[in-house]
């Protein structure tokens, strides 16, 4: 058993009458159990038949073979009489000195022909089943059909004869050797009667073994299925216990690891719905507060306008946020061409100067060129420099650098900030996650900044690090591969 699966109270297993379970093993595994016994049956019936038939032909092909050497010495007499070498006067006699010489075979007899007419037989009386085979050879003789050797059926059963030509002068005769091989046949018979008991026997064990293995091989996904029923929106916790690393635990392998990604996609899901609903409604309450205390005066009015752009900025650009972290799976997320680093640095340094007064220092540049999305990348880095400027103050400094080493280009900005304690350095690359920030920043953003860094990163197939204490500022560095020969 590859997959297994307790059933727990409740578990549609334990009704009886499931009908899930009763179509995978009424339907599945009686097509197997019917395909597999289709296939032994035909088979062996096909060895018996053929079985029988090779038996039954090598009867006949002993029996001539041995009537054939019964006839030989008459073709010893043909050539003159025992002792002296003298000439037969007659084809009667030639015959008779064979048959006075030679005992009939067994279950058989001689018969004596000159031309097509029975001159003598041997035995003459040998109860009815020889009488009517020697009247079988009779007829075959006057019909003139009888060659060197063939069958023959009578009422006793089946049998064969051997003939050998023999003239004496201008005499011309036919010496027959006929036996019947019913009894070896029927022997034959039983040995296939037999053999079709025993295979009806292993027939029997195998249907038995099929239907067991059947069942085992499809445990396992009558397993899955119940899994699979037992799974709703509200509950994705379940999972397939899987052993082995054949094709049916790989497929509960993928099933869990399908369970693994709906319910983070679910639990992502539940807290964006939440995140969202929390920091739409601060701007919301804003505007809509605004506009009910809205007087009629211009300056009043002129304020409640300016309040009310900055609150709809603020929402178009957290929905562009979001907008840019949902593309971010796909596959046309990123725009790839080259960059030369030490201009790329360059510029973002001049980009980030702008955003505060702060002591902007350049921190080293690497050389070489990246295969990268310069924009994607820039929106990154920038990312990172405004999160350096609301935890830092004015004058502090922050620094900005690159590196390209071997194939690996790193991109970092540091800064003299509070730092970031260690409990939140894994959490604050999630969205809408925020760390304890400096007490005299005045804006502290929608804790999606670093959730874009990193999915930029990832999407080159790179990754974020983080170095920082609490006060001792933070180092967040961009690892991307380089792409391309520096």
């Amino acid at each position: 058993m590859l997959i297994e699966s307790r059933p727990r109270v409740g578990d549609p297993e334990l009704v009886e009458g499931d009908p899930v379970r009763r179509s995978l093993f009424a339907g599945v595994r009686t097509r197997v159990l019917f395909s597999f016994l289709a296939l032994l049956v035909v088979s062996t019936a096909a060895s018996v038949l053929v079985l029988r038939q090779v038996l039954l032909s090598r009867i006949d092909d002993r029996v001539k073979t041995e009537l054939s050497a019964e006839l030989a010495p008459v073709v010893e007499l043909e050539a003159g009489r025992p002792g002296s070498g003298a000439a037969w006067t007659s084809l009667r006699s030639l015959f008779e000195t064979f048959l006075f010489g030679n005992p009939p075979p067994p279950s058989g007899l001689f018969a004596a022909f000159e031309g097509e007419r029975l001159i003598q037989a041997v035995p003459p009386q040998g109860g009815e089943a020889l009488e009517r085979l020697r009247g079988e050879v009779e007829q075959l003789a006057r019909q003139g059909t009888m060659a060197r050797n063939g069958s023959l059926e009578t009422a006793d059963g089946e049998g064969v004869w051997v003939s050998v030509p023999v003239s004496v002068g201008e005499e011309r005769g036919m010496l027959v050797a006929a036996a019947l091989t019913q009894a070896e046949r029927d022997q034959v018979i039983d040995a296939v009667r037999l053999a079709v008991g025993v295979s009806a026997v292993v027939l029997l064990l195998a249907s038995l073994f099929i239907w067991l293995a059947a069942g085992r091989a499809i445990a396992p996904l009558n397993a899955l299925a119940r899994m699979t029923r037992s799974i709703s929106h509200s509950d994705l916790s379940g999972r397939i216990p899987v052993r082995g690393g054949d094709e049916i635990a790989e497929l509960g392998r993928t099933f869990n690891g399908m369970l693994d990604r709906l319910e983070t996609a679910f639990a992502g899901q539940k807290d964006f719905l939440t995140d969202i609903s929390h920091e739409l409604r601060t701007p919301i309450t804003v505007i809509r507060g605004y506009i009910e205390t809205l007087g009629d005066s211009p300056r009043e009015r002129e304020e409640a306008i300016a309040v009310i752009q900055d609150e709809l900025d603020r929402m178009s650009r957290y929905v562009d946020d979001l907008l840019l972290l949902t593309k971010a799976p796909r596959p046309d997320f990123l725009r790839f061409g080259p960059i030369d680093l030490d201009l790329f640095t360059h510029d973002l340094f001049a980009k980030a100067r702008g955003l505060g007064d702060r002591d902007w220092r350049l921190d080293g540049t690497g050389v070489g060129i990246l295969l990268a999305d310069q924009h994607r990348l820039t929106q990154a880095v920038m990312n990172l420099t405004e999160n350096a400027c609301r935890h830092t103050r004015e004058g502090e400094a922050i620094w900005i650098g690159s590196s390209l080493v071997g194939e690996r280009v790193r991109l970092w900005v540091r800064d003299e900030g509070p730092g970031i304690p260690e409990e939140d350095q894994g959490r604050i690359f999630n969205r809408f996650a925020r760390a304890g920030s400096n007490p005299d920043s005045s804006a502290h953003g929608f804790g999606l900044g670093l959730a874009i860094v990193r999915a930029v990163a990832e999407a080159h197939d790179g990754r974020v690090e983080l170095v920082s204490s609490p006060g001792a500022g933070a180092t967040f560095t961009i690892v991307l591969p380089a792409g391309a020969d520096a």
